[in-house]
């Protein structure tokens, strides 16, 4: 009997199926809508960084057929064939999605499901309906992905952006030829269409047009900012005239989003104009002067005909210093704002900013978002997403651990009841708590301390109350009693959390996990978490003879660890 799986519900293959070579099944249908059934090869990064592994209508197979597209059978709209033994190491995820071809929306869609077949026989299933979806056009089904072992997870992920958002959401780019009909002036001769349908061409600053090429200069070009007529087009554009493109651009060499005005990439200066002005070329300017080119303000003087700079200052009879009121394009004199010997950002590019970038953008390109698609995302090593429109449960979440959160998201605060505060407060394992329900993505963290979130898939884990964060509502949790001898009535508290969901732990710095088959003893402040099998007693070395006499080494109470293999600790570099 097939296993029935919810937006969010993961699970091993193993457990499902002992077999590798599987068949995957999506059945989608709506009243006039017509769907694209593709399946993406993701690297670790989950990023497409090799689309011959984007399987979809135009490309059936991947190169070594561990993913193959079957067509519609058995009743299904679209199936695959993945064979998991033949999958390369550098994909680690299989994302299966469906894309509206034309006009509609997700939420008209009727029951449909994703299913995995094994041997002839059904062994799980997806089910949706409309009602889970709104005004999205792409929807991320389920993931076949290897984390230790290759697992499934039921998704249900959509995106309003149809199949844009789909592709950068997984880092992908699609470079198609403009229609006949559209509007442009001057469409690009021979580029070819990309391999997505055309009906969801991307925007079109995905290739800019060209600006006309400025006459020629006199001196050569400043090196890495040839005008688009050259030969060598910027990184990631279609070359006018060149071999037809691939239809997606690998991550590492997708460029920013193009500028504005094109003719920042055709300008002909840098550092300072390519071509004399049509002014006198003097050291002064004239009073009235001909228009400058682009990039150079008024009342400056032409490339090379500008005399060594004074180290402070400006020239004499210059109306003002360079770069006091000058464009940033403008070049200044060493010493007065600028070190000698540095290059000068380009017209419309901030001081300061890296060359060659997009200023802000490109200076705050390392803390973008990560892409969205799981349940609990790390943006960093101290800051934790959480989508609580997958999987469809609430989070429970330590008060006032909320940074930000986008969508609608309700709070409410969470009691524990009047025995739990009774048991909380006598153990020492009383947890204050806020419960997240909604359909927004939370963003949580406290105190720049470093978080972990730890999956359980029917295990049991023991965190103390004081290294919890949030956790999902579906796990189970209790207070657990620490046995101890050596002192009389000793005994310490934790919390020991079971079931299926994340968890998510902080800790003070980096952690170190270590296994627990010879015995070990840590220190009970700096234990963070350990497996709920390992066998734990409160070691302690006091003794009536060496207590005697004065002087103490603050490590005469230790937590003692020892059980079978697999059995954990979570140690962090600090004491609480």
């Amino acid at each position: 009997m097939a296993r029935e799986f919810q937006r969010g519900h993961k699970a091993r293959i193993s457990d499902l199926t002992a077999g590798t070579d599987l068949y995957v099944g999506v059945q989608i249908a709506g009243s006039g809508l017509t769907f694209d059934i593709s399946c993406f090869g993701l690297d670790a990064e989950e990023r497409l960084s090799d689309d011959r592994y984007f399987v979809f209508f135009n490309q059936p197979k991947s190169p070594e057929e561990s993913i193959q597209l079957l067509g519609a059978q058995a009743g299904d709209t679209e199936s695959f064939r993945v064979t998991l033994d033949r999958i390369p190491e550098g994909i680690r995820k299989l994302s299966f999605t469906a894309t509206l071809d034309g006009a509609g929306q997700m939420s008209q869609v009727g029951p449909g499901y994703l299913r995995i077949v094994a041997g002839g026989e059904e062994v799980a299933r997806y089910s949706f309906t409309g009602a889970e979806f709104s005004t999205e056009r792409a929807v991320m089904l389920g993931d076949i992905y290897f984390k230790d072992a290759w697992r499934f997870a039921a998704v249900g992920q959509g995106f309003d952006g149809g199949l844009e958002a789909l592709l950068k959401n997984f880092g992908g780019e699609v470079l198609e030829e403009e229609a006949p009909a559209a509007p442009e002036p001057q469409p690009q001769p021979g580029a070819a269409p990309g391999f997505a349908p055309p009906a969801f061409a991307p925007p079109t600053e995905t290739a800019a047009p060209p600006a006309p090429v400025p006459a020629p200069p006199p001196a050569p070009a400043a090196q890495g900012y040839a005008p688009p007529a050259a030969d060598t087009p910027p990184q990631g554009f279609p070359a006018p005239g060149s071999t037809p493109p691939q239809g997606f651009t690998p991550p590492g060499q997708t460029p920013p989003p193009a500028p504005a005005a094109p003719d920042v990439h055709g300008a002909p200066t840098v550092i300072a104009p390519l071509a004399p002005p049509p002014g006198p070329t003097g050291t002064v300017p004239p009073p009235a002067p001909a228009p400058a080119p682009y990039g150079q303000p008024p009342q400056q003087p032409a490339y090379g005909g500008q005399p060594p700079q004074p180290p402070y200052g400006g020239q004499p009879a210059a109306p003002m210093p360079p770069g006091y009121g000058a464009q940033p394009g403008a070049p200044m004199p060493p010493g007065y704002g600028q070190i000698p010997g540095q290059q000068t950002a380009s017209y419309g590019v901030p001081q300061g900013a890296p060359q060659g970038g997009a200023g802000v953008g490109a200076a705050l390109q390392k803390f973008k978002e990560t892409p969205t698609g799981q349940r609990w995302t790390q943006q960093n090593k101290k800051l934790m997403r959480v989508d609580l429109g997958i999987g469809g449960q609430p989070v429970l979440a330590k008060q006032g651990s909320m940074v930000l959160y986008q969508g609608k998201v309700d709070f409410s605060y969470k009691g524990a009841g009047f025995a739990g505060r009774i048991v909380g407060n006598a153990t020492g394992q009383e947890m204050q708590l806020m419960r997240c329900t909604g359909q927004g993505q939370v963003f949580l963290a406290e105190n720049a301390t470093y978080l972990h979130p730890i999956e359980l898939q029917g295990d049991a884990i023991c965190v103390s109350a004081e290294n919890v964060l949030a956790f999902d509502e579906t796990l189970q949790y209790e207070v657990r009693r620490i046995e101890g001898h050596g002192i009389p009535g000793g005994a310490l508290f934790t919390m020991q959390f079971q079931g299926t969901g994340t968890i998510v732990v902080k800790t003070h710095g980096t952690p170190v996990v270590l296994p627990v088959t010879p015995t070990t003893f840590a220190d009970c402040n700096a234990v963070v978490a350990w497996s709920a099998a390992a066998q734990v007693i409160v070691s302690s070395q006091v003794r009536m003879r060496r207590n005697a006499y004065p002087g103490d080494t603050g490590e005469s109470v230790n937590l003692q660890f020892r059980g079978a293999p697999g059995n954990f600790i979570v140690v962090q570099p600090y004491e609480v």
